[in-house]
Order: structure tokens, then C-alpha cells, then sequence
């Protein structure tokens, strides 16, 4: 039904009895890359198909994010390269400035030196060696979990290629007047000593206080309200709206400002809100993003009253005061002076934190160098507007475009020494002089380098073409770009997608960096809640590898992976994989025991049994839903189409109908063994790329072929047999009757009840042995006696149940039972019939009692046929 190209030696049906993961998966992953197949030839003819991994930072290990989006990708390049695809899943790490300059400070410090004390170079020596030593612990734990990256084009962003990249991108935005430097309100972090950019800080609802201050004396004065009374000292306004009465009269007039020798403008400007608070605001134009527009506007001075520790730095009393300890002593002090209005504490708000640190966020005025993204944002908006790009799932869309629409210019200098430095010098006369990859800096007397270096985010921003030999037009480049997909979270869709899209449209003449973004969820725990560390629910997915196997963590994870949504996972979840993971193994085991094979061609359907053509038609409905489900990126659903057609119809019901043909043997065997070989080969390479180690070793047990990572993609023959699939549904309908029968009789499965079966006329007379051998009916033989008959699928099958049950003992049973259920129908029914109580209860209560009903309607239907059909006394 499918063909594979690969050479094939003679298959072993040899397997251990039981399947070993912590044996199996290591060796076998050396293997693949030792033969290369994860490699790319950027000189091949076949088609490519590119996936870049989303760099993880250099400081990071593998937790049960990475292993679900690195599970997704490495089933979707598994899947293209078994399609006849030059397949390249490109890895890689992130430099990540922060986090990275904060680990090594730590461990100066714990040496009670500072980078200070290194100085700049021996500092960013001593980061490289870091990275050397202990960075980059999670390439060891990707090859656990079985990623196919092509290891030998490996990148980080700060090596040489990438570093030309950033360079010869500054270059030429700073030549197209898209960079600048500038004075802006920026985010910036007292503990990392460095901007950070807006998608950088987060928010969260902290309790601080709201204090009401009274400016100004008599008539000319007013009240403020502020969280952050320190601030104060660098007011240089008060603002309210130009068409507030209450203020008319002080629009343009001076008024003192409390605990300063200095008095401040009343200005008017429509930012200000004349329904919020008192209508006027004090302006802060140093230390609040709003308040520098509003001096902007209104050409105040500039007045910074804070150091980059948030320092108090203003003359006065307050001087060298951390913010915190000022914030309390300028309330005290305008509590007596008679200043404060009101006061409310806790006043919960939202704050900004540094997301590396969690340091609470402040708001300084600084030198910095930006991007001017209005036009590269409307490109990167413009792109999935036209279709050049499709985003998936689509109403993810929206969320894109309210970012790129809206997104303000993007500061990326930061203060820190590992990075990217920026590639501007300074001369003595005030020159800039910014420089390109092949040109020389400046040299002489007075000139100097900026000492910032550039945002993580501007150099992952260039990943999907920095990593081919941009802006070199490599082969690579040439053959790989733009990627065929991005996989990535749907929470670093402003942080890294937005950006990639502005980059590669820029840089590559207006090609997109990719085709197609598809976003996932996050993982979460079995009841839905974010890991974390203080909640104590993070789990690491190494310790359950070594506990069940890396394939039955990915195909957990893959399970759940519905597009753009959260995923929960408990190891409960990963024992069932592991238990599906063993069921392969034992069912595959079972099947070369007993006659799968691949040899030969498969027989004509006309020597096959409705058993036979059942499958393959089942097999080849499976291969067209598995194949739309992964264009569709559905790998919750791929996953589960192959768990129940693996487990429920080849192990569960077509082993099962078709052992009485094996142990017949003859010519029946032997095509239910072909038959059975090409569904488990099939079966097997569509399994592979979620669960690619234990499918590996029973698929080239089962083939002799080389390997099935580089095996053949199964394909929809077009296959089908209506018939078949009816009959085989009538077997079904038989057998799961009489089961459900035999255990309300309390039979245990193993035990052997005599049974006449009149099949006679019906689609089911073939298939009488296998009913009998999979439901345990013996012949019926002399003094045999129908005490239960079962009327199914226009067939009936009598049961001689005497001897077997203590009838008496099951008809009390069952008449209790019986008499509980007509009790507690009878009381939903006195209280649904009950006027008062509808009036007065909640409608979930209502709903729970017809429930209840519904459910003792259906229990007493049961137990009523359960009577019937006991043998009479």
C-alpha cells in the first residue's frame, strides 16, 4: 500500500521482553548524527524545508517549555525530511546580556570583586570563559529529548559571523536615518544598572500608598495626588485641563512647590483627565514617560533628582536617600508642614519590575540610542496583511498587529559590557562616526567607542538569516531563506517575532523571514497553573525522562498542543505515555512472533480477509488524517488519531480478531501477516516523529531498513473497503455487547462460559472463531442451556450461565440496587415537581437534580435487563 526506498537487509523478529528507554535512547541518538541525518546540503536539489529553534539563553537549562517546543519542531522537520525534504532545523543560544552579565558578577562577587575591579576586557574575558565552562548545558539535554538539529551549523550570537551581522545592520539603518541617538524617558532597571525595553518590564499589582498633596498657598492652590512622593523634588509644572473651570484662574500663574525654595507653572494640557482624582497632575518631565511629552509640549526644563541606583541626588534634606527611604521622609515632612490632604495605604497599583531581576522599575531620562520602527513595523504588518505571511492560529492575528500598529521606538543601547558593543565613535570635536564591518574606526587622540552594547532582542532579531552567512549571499542563504515556519510561543510574539519580521523584511529586500508563524501555549500544570518556582509546581523534564523515557514526554506534550493554547501536564499524564510506549513495544513484539512481515509484495484484496482490508482501509483514513492534521499544526489531534488507531484498532481489535488466522496458519496466516507487517511499518514511521527512539529500533526490527529517520513518509494510497469497515463495526457491536453483559454478570475475562452463536445469514458467520477465542465462549456441548440470550447486530448469542453465577446472590443484588435507583428518582422527582423549590433555587442546583434523574432513569433501565436476562430459578 506504501512504498520505501531504503535498502533493507533481512529483519529480525529478535526484541528483548521488555522495552529499556534509558538503553535504547542514548545510543541510538549518537548514531543518527554520527550518520549524519540531521545534517543539511545547501547544494542538494530536493526541496527545503527550514526551522529555525528559538535560541535558548546561554545560561539556561531545558525545562518543560523548551522540551514541549523543541517536541513540536522535531516532529515537524522528523516528518519533512521523511517527505523526500533538505530538511534544516538550525540550532543555536542566545548571549542573553543580562541574565548572562549577572551570572558571572555572582560569581565575582562570591570572590569579592566586581567587574569594576577587572575592568571591561578582562570582564568580558571572563564571560567567554564562563560560557566555555558551564554555558550551554542545554545542548546535552536537547540530544536527550532527541532533537534533530543539524549540530554542525550550530550558532551563538555572539560569535564572529553573527557579530559581522549586527554590525552590518547598524551600519545600514544608521545610514538610513532609522537609528538615532536621543534623550527620552527610558525603563531602567536601579539593580542591573541598565535601559530596559518596554517588553522587558512586567507588571504586577503591588501595595503602595496614594497621598494627596496640597501645592501652592490660598486661592493659588491645588491638590495632587501621587504613589511616588519622592518624585516631587524634580517637579517642574503642574498640569490640568484647558477647559477646567476650577483651574482657570492659575492656567499661566507660578505657585510654590513644598519643601523647595522653588516655585512651578501652571500649564494646560489636554492629557490631563478632569474627571480622574482632583483634575491636576504634578509633571515630573525626568522621571515619567507622560510628563516628559507634557514638557515636551510645554518647554519645561528637565530636572533629574535620581542617580542610576535611585539615589535621591536633589540638594536638601533628602540627598543620598535611597527612593524608598525618600518617598517616607518627604511624606513626613509634608505631614507636617500641613501639606497632605489624604492619604490611602495600601493603595494597590500596577508596577513595573525588571523581568531579569524583579527589581521595581524606574523611570529615568537618558541618553540612549533608538530605532525608528514606524516604517519597518508597518512593513512587518503590511506582510501578514498581505498574505505574505500567515499567522496560526489566525485570531492570533489581532494580538500582532495591536503590537506592531502601535509600537513605539525601540531603545536598544543598554548598559552592561557583555554584548554587542554599538559601533559609533566619538571624536574631540564632537564627531560620530558610525562604523561597518569592513571599515576601520576611527583612531587619534580623543576618539572613543560607545561604551553601550546593543539589546539581546537586535541580535536574535537577525537569527533566521544571521545564521546562513548574512549578509554574505551563501549558498546556505540562498537555499534556506526565508524559513518554511516559525514554532514559538505565543508570549515572545512581540518580544522576538515582531522584530524578526522588521529585520528580514529590511534586510532581505522585502522577503519575510518566514512563511508561516505558528503559535503554541504555554505549559502549565495538571490543573492549569503557571509553574513556578514559588508555587512550587516546576517540574524538570529530564528526571522524568530518566524515569520514562524521553517518548513518553514528547508524546505527552504532544498531546496536548492544541494551537495557541495552554498546555497542563502531570506525570500521571507521562506514566500513560510510557504505558502507550510499552504497548508499541509488547504488540509489535507479539506481531513479529507470530508472522508480521514486510517481505513480498502486499496480496491482492481479493486473497485478504474483511479483518485484513479492514485495517488497510482504517490505515489509510489514519495516514490522510495524520497528514492534515500536521499541515494544520493540530498535534493534540495527530497525536491522538495515532494513540487510538495504534492501540485500539491494530492492538486492541485487529491482533485480537486475527489470532485464530495466525494459529490456523496456512495461506489465511500468511496474508494476515503481510498485512499485519505493512500496518506496523506504516504505523511505525508515522509514530516516528513524536516518538522516535522506540519506534526507531521495533521499525528497523520489523524492516531490516537502515533507519526510519531517513525512511519514507507513509502516503494515502487511497485504500478503502466501506463494506469491510461495516462488517468489521458488527463484530465490534457483538463482542463489546457481550462483554459489558458478561461483566454486569460479574465474569471475570478469563472465565469460560459455554455460548450458542446463530451468526447464520449475517456478516458475522467468518468471523465466529475469532468472536468466541476474543470473548472466551466455549462450544456449546452436551447439557447445554440458554439461560441468558443477547439479541445484537441481528445475530443472537445464548449464554449457559449456570454453573458460573450464584443467581439467587446476583438477583438480591440487583433488586437492591434496583429499589435505591427508583428512590432516588422518586425524590428528584418529588423535588423537581415541587413549585416552591424551582422558584427559589439556583439554577445549578436544578440542573444538578435532572441530572441526578437522568442518571437513576438510565440505572434502572440497566438493572431491570440485568433481571431479565439472569437465568430463571
Amino acid at each position: 500500500m506504501t512504498e520505501n526506498t531504503q535498502q533493507q537487509t533481512a529483519p529480525t523478529t529478535e526484541l528483548p521482553t521488555q522495552y529499556a528507554p534509558a538503553e535504547v535512547e542514548g545510543p541510538l541518538y549518537e548514531r543518527w548524527v554520527e550518520r549524519g541525518y540531521f545534517e543539511a546540503d545547501a547544494k542538494s536539489e530536493k526541496p527545503p524545508y527550514t526551522i529555525v529553534i528559538p535560541p535558548p539563553n546561554v545560561t539556561g537549562s531545558l525545562h518543560l517549555g523548551h522540551a514541549f517546543e523543541h517536541t513540536l519542531i522535531d516532529a515537524l522537520t522528523r516528518r519533512k525530511r521523511m517527505q523526500g525534504y533538505e530538511t534544516l532545523w538550525q540550532p543555536g543560544m542566545d548571549h542573553a546580556g543580562i541574565a548572562t552579565q549577572n551570572v558571572v558578577e555572582r560569581e565575582l562577587a562570591k570572590e569579592g570583586k566586581s567587574r569594576h575591579d577587572l575592568g571591561r576586557e578582562a570582564f568580558v574575558e571572563r564571560v567567554w570563559q564562563w560560557k566555555a565552562e558551564s554555558g550551554g548545558q542545554i545542548s546535552g539535554q536537547m540530544k536527550r529529548l532527541g532533537d534533530g538539529v543539524a549540530w554542525s551549523r550550530e550558532r551563538f550570537t555572539m560569535d564572529e559571523g553573527l557579530s559581522q551581522a549586527v554590525q552590518t545592520i547598524f551600519k545600514k539603518l544608521y545610514d538610513d536615518e532609522l537609528i538615532y541617538r536621543a534623550e527620552r524617558i527610558i525603563n531602567w532597571c536601579p539593580r542591573c544598572l541598565t535601559a530596559i525595553s518596554d517588553i522587558e518590564v512586567e507588571y504586577q499589582d503591588d501595595d503602595g500608598e496614594l497621598v494627596s498633596i496640597r501645592y501652592g498657598e490660598g486661592e493659588d492652590s491645588l491638590v495632587v495626588a501621587t504613589t511616588r512622593a519622592e518624585t516631587m523634588l524634580g517637579d517642574t509644572a503642574v498640569a490640568v485641563h484647558p477647559d477646567d473651570e476650577r483651574y482657570k484662574h492659575l492656567v499661566g500663574k507660578r505657585i510654590k512647590l513644598p519643601l523647595t525654595d522653588r516655585t512651578i507653572p501652571v500649564v494646560a494640557d489636554t492629557h490631563v483627565d478632569p474627571e480622574f482624582g482632583t483634575g491636576a497632575v504634578k509633571v515630573t518631565p525626568a522621571h515619567d514617560p507622560n510628563d516628559f511629552e507634557i514638557g515636551r509640549r510645554h518647554d519645561l526644563p528637565n530636572l533629574a533628582v535620581m542617580d542610576e541606583r535611585a539615589v535621591i541626588t536633589a540638594h536638601g534634606p533628602f540627598q543620598g536617600l535611597d527612593r524608598l527611604e525618600a518617598r517616607s521622609a518627604i511624606v513626613a515632612a509634608l505631614r507636617a508642614e500641613g501639606r497632605i490632604v489624604a492619604e490611602k495605604r495600601p493603595y494597590t497599583h500596577s508596577v513595573g519590575h525588571c523581568s531579569r531581576c524583579k527589581t521595581t522599575i524606574e523611570p529615568r531620562l537618558s541618553m540612549q540610542w533608538w530605532v525608528k520602527v514606524g516604517p519597518l513595523a508597518k512593513a512587518a504588518g503590511d506582510a501578514v496583511r498581505d498574505g505574505k505571511v500567515t499567522i496560526h492560529p489566525q485570531e492570533m492575528e489581532k494580538r500582532y498587529f495591536d503590537w506592531v500598529d502601535n509600537l513605539h521606538d525601540w531603545c536598544i543601547s543598554r548598559q552592561l559590557w557583555w554584548g554587542h558593543r554599538i559601533p559609533v565613535w566619538y571624536g574631540p570635536n564632537g564627531e560620530v562616526v558610525c562604523v561597518g564591518p569592513d571599515e576601520q574606526p576611527p583612531a587619534g587622540e580623543g576618539w572613543h567607542q560607545d561604551t553601550d552594547v546593543l539589546d539581546t532582542w537586535f541580535s536574535s532579531g537577525l537569527w533566521p538569516f544571521s545564521t546562513l552567512g548574512w549578509p554574505e549571499r551563501t549558498e546556505s542563504l540562498e537555499k534556506f531563506y526565508p524559513n518554511s515556519v516559525l514554532l514559538t510561543g505565543y508570549d515572545i510574539l512581540f518580544f522576538w517575532v515582531a522584530r524578526m519580521m522588521m529585520f528580514g523584511l529590511y534586510a532581505m529586500d522585502g522577503t519575510p523571514p518566514f512563511h508561516t508563524i505558528a503559535l503554541h501555549g504555554m505549559v502549565r500544570d495538571q490543573n492549569g497553573k503557571k509553574m513556578s518556582k514559588s508555587f512550587g509546581n516546576v517540574v524538570n523534564p529530564l528526571d522524568w525522562m530518566d524515569a520514562y523515557g524521553s517518548d513518553a514526554v514528547r508524546f505527552t506534550l504532544a498531546r496536548g498542543a492544541n494551537p495557541g493554547v495552554d498546555v497542563p501536564i502531570g506525570e500521571e499524564w507521562v506514566q500513560a505515555s510510557s504505558k502507550f510506549a510499552n504497548k508499541i513495544w509488547n504488540a509489535t513484539r507479539f506481531a513479529l512472533m507470530n508472522g508480521a512481515t514486510v517481505e513480498g509484495e502486499l496480496p491482492d484484496p481479493s486473497e485478504m480477509s474483511a479483518t485484513d482490508r479492514w485495517i488497510l482501509s482504517r490505515l489509510n483514513k489514519t495516514v490522510a488524517e495524520v497528514d492534515a492534521f500536521y499541515d494544520d499544526y493540530q498535534f493534540s489531534k495527530l497525536s491522538d488519531a495515532l494513540y487510538h488507531f495504534a492501540w485500539d484498532e491494530v492492538f486492541d481489535w485487529y491482533v485480537e480478531l486475527s489470532k485464530t488466522t495466525f494459529f490456523a496458519g496456512g495461506d489465511g496466516a500468511r496474508v494476515s501477516g503481510r498485512v499485519l507487517g505493512e500496518v506496523l511499518d506504516v504505523m511505525l514511521r508515522l509514530l516516528h516523529p513524536v516518538v522516535p527512539f522506540v519506534t526507531e529500533t521495533l521499525w528497523t526490527t520489523l524492516t531490516g531498513g537502515e533507519s526510519v529517520v531517513i525512511a519514507d513518509w507513509p502516503k494515502d494510497s487511497g485504500f478503502r473497503d466501506a463494506a469491510a469497515e461495516q462488517e468489521i463495526a458488527l463484530v465490534q457491536r457483538v463482542v463489546t455487547e457481550v462483554r459489558r453483559f458478561r461483566k454486569e454478570q460479574g465474569l471475570q475475562d478469563a472465565q469460560k462460559v459455554p455460548a450458542r452463536l446463530e451468526l447464520a445469514g449475517t456478516a458475522l458467520a467468518p468471523h465466529e472463531p475469532a468472536i468466541r477465542q476474543i470473548l472466551r465462549l466455549q462450544p456449546e456441548g452436551e447439557g447445554f442451556s440458554a439461560t441468558a440470550s443477547l439479541p445484537v447486530a441481528g445475530a443472537t448469542v445464548a449464554l449457559d450461565l449456570s454453573g458460573t453465577i450464584d443467581v439467587e446472590a446476583e438477583r438480591k443484588r440487583l433488586t437492591k440496587d434496583l429499589a435505591a435507583a427508583e428512590k432516588e428518582k422518586a425524590q428528584a422527582n418529588g423535588k423537581l415537581g415541587n413549585e416552591a423549590f424551582l422558584a427559589k433555587a439556583p439554577d445549578n442546583v436544578v440542573e444538578k437534580i435532572r441530572t441526578r434523574l437522568a442518571k437513576a432513569d438510565e440505572d434502572i433501565a440497566r438493572i431491570q435487563a440485568q433481571l431479565a436476562n439472569l437465568p430463571q430459578a
